[in-house]
C-alpha cells in the first residue's frame, strides 16, 4: 500500500542574527511543499506553528530561546473595540478585490514605500521586482492577493494603498505577508484595517481562524498582534486561549510604549518572509 501522503523531510538552518530579538541568534526547522497534497500538508504544519514562505513550511527552532509564539484570532467570537469600529468606518469606503497570486509593478513599488518607512534595512529591503514575483507567485498552495483601494473616479480604479498575500486553509485564512501605504495623510490603521478585514472575511466563508503568524514577546514591532481578541497561542498542550486579564494587562502595556518602537535591528524581516529565501536551500554535506 501506498501512504496518501508522503512524510516530509525537514531540515534546520544555520544560524542567523533574530529579526525580532537583539543580541540573540535564530533557526528554524523546515520542509518543502509541494505536489498535489501541498495543502493538505500546509494545512496540518499550520496547526503546530508552521508558517509558509514561497515552497516552504518553516517554524522557529531555537534552543535557548521560545519567545515567538504561534496565535490567531478566533473569528466568529471576535469583537472590535471602540478603536477597531473607528478604524473600520474610517475605511469602509475601501474597493477591496479578492486577486489570483499574480505580482504587478503597482504592488511593487507599494511595498517599496512601506519597506522603507516601516522596515529600513531589514531582510527585505534589497528586495527587487523579481524577488516579489516569486513571493508572490511560487505558491504550491489555495493563496490569494488581497487588494484594497481607493474609490474610483469613474475612470480608472482608485489608488492601491493596501495588499495582503493570503492562504486559503481548511480552517482559517492565514496572513503571510501585508503591506500598505505608510504615509496616506487622510487614513490611519490601514495594517489594522487589513487584520480586520480578513477577520470579517473568514466569518463570512465559515472559517473558524486568521492566523497572524508570531507573536514575540519583548518584541515592540510584533505587539499589535495582541490587541485582537479571542486569541489563541499554540503551547506544548496545544492551542490555548489567552486568558482575558493577561491579554488586557499586555494591551494596556502595548498601548503605553507605542510611541517607544525602536528602529528594526540589523537583518530584520517582517513575519513571513524572514531572511530570504536563500536560507532554505538544502545543500548536498556529501562532497559529490
Amino acid at each position: 500500500m501506498t501512504a496518501p501522503i508522503r512524510f516530509p523531510r525537514f531540515y534546520v538552518t544555520s544560524p542567523a542574527p533574530c529579526p525580532y530579538l537583539p543580541g540573540r541568534n535564530e533557526r528554524k526547522v523546515f520542509t518543502e511543499l509541494r505536489g498535489g497534497n501541498a495543502d493538505a500538508l500546509n494545512d496540518a504544519l499550520s496547526r503546530i506553528g508552521f508558517r509558509r514562505s514561497q515552497t516552504v513550511a518553516y517554524r522557529p527552532s531555537c534552543g535557548d530561546c521560545q519567545a515567538c509564539v504561534s496565535v490567531r484570532v478566533v473569528a466568529d467570537e471576535f469583537r472590535p473595540s471602540s478603536t477597531q469600529r473607528r478604524t473600520l468606518r474610517n475605511n469602509a469606503d475601501l474597493v477591496i478585490s479578492e486577486c489570483r497570486p499574480w505580482a504587478t509593478s503597482e504592488q511593487f513599488e507599494l511595498l517599496q514605500r512601506y519597506l522603507g518607512a516601516r522596515h529600513p534595512g531589514g531582510g527585505m529591503a534589497s528586495m527587487d521586482e523579481v524577488d516579489f514575483a516569486d513571493m508572490v507567485e511560487h505558491t504550491p498552495v489555495t493563496s490569494h492577493v488581497i487588494e484594497y483601494r481607493e474609490p474610483s473616479d469613474g475612470r480608472e480604479p482608485g489608488r492601491l494603498i493596501g495588499a495582503c498575500l493570503t492562504d486559503r486553509q481548511s480552517d482559517g485564512l492565514s496572513m503571510i505577508y501585508s503591506f500598505y501605504d505608510p504615509d496616506h495623510e487622510a487614513r490611519t490603521g490601514l495594517g489594522n484595517f487589513i487584520i480586520l478585514d480578513h477577520i470579517r472575511r473568514a466569518v463570512e466563508v465559515g472559517l473558524p481562524y486568521v492566523y497572524l503568524g508570531y507573536w514575540v514577546d519583548g518584541s515592540a514591532r510584533m505587539q499589535y498582534k495582541i490587541r485582537y481578541r479571542p486569541l489563541e497561542r499554540l503551547a506544548v498542550s496545544g492551542w490555548e486561549r489567552f486568558e482575558t486579564d493577561e491579554q488586557g494587562r499586555l494591551i494596556a502595556a502595548t498601548a503605553a510604549s507605542r510611541r517607544e518602537v525602536a528602529a528594526a535591528v540589523d537583518g530584520s524581516g517582517k513575519d513571513g518572509v524572514p531572511g530570504g529565501q536563500d536560507q532554505y536551500q538544502v545543500r548536498d554535506m556529501s562532497g559529490a
